[in-house]
């Protein structure tokens, strides 16, 4: 299952979740590389990671000024997978506070291996006083 992303929850208060679970692969077939498959879920992580902050604040990118960098970004690849097949990227916020956000994620095969883990810290800013 999934979770409504941060446009959504940003007008819908009761959508909001102290998580998020995305499905994600690579549209067709792709090479046996790994590294291949390493550098697409990369690209990848970095694309809802740190919503997850925004979330739980009614918070959305670009809405009433919110903007963000990532301040680092750290990943773990635990065993082989494969982008080109369904992922269950798992997402939360542990910690935020001081404009900043921790974001983690964990990605799992469909048959629930986990593969990846990735930590992500964020400096967010908002136009709200």
């Amino acid at each position: 299952w999934a979770t409504p992303m941060s446009w959504e929850t940003a007008t819908e208060p009761a959508l909001r979740q102290p998580e998020s679970k995305v499905w994600l692969k690579v549209d067709g077939k792709l090479p046996d590389d790994p590294l291949l498959h390493v550098c697409l879920m990369t690209y990848a992580s970095d694309m809802t990671l740190l919503d997850t902050v925004l979330v739980n604040h009614g918070l959305r990118w670009g809405e009433q000024g919110t903007s963000g960098a990532s301040l680092d970004h750290a990943m773990w690849f635990h065993r082989p997978f494969r982008a080109d097949e369904w992922l269950l990227y798992y997402q939360d916020t542990p910690f935020a506070g001081g404009a900043r956000g921790l974001a983690r994620g964990q990605v799992f095969t469909q048959s629930g291996e986990l593969v990846v883990s990735v930590m992500q810290e964020g400096l967010i800013r908002t136009g709200k006083p």
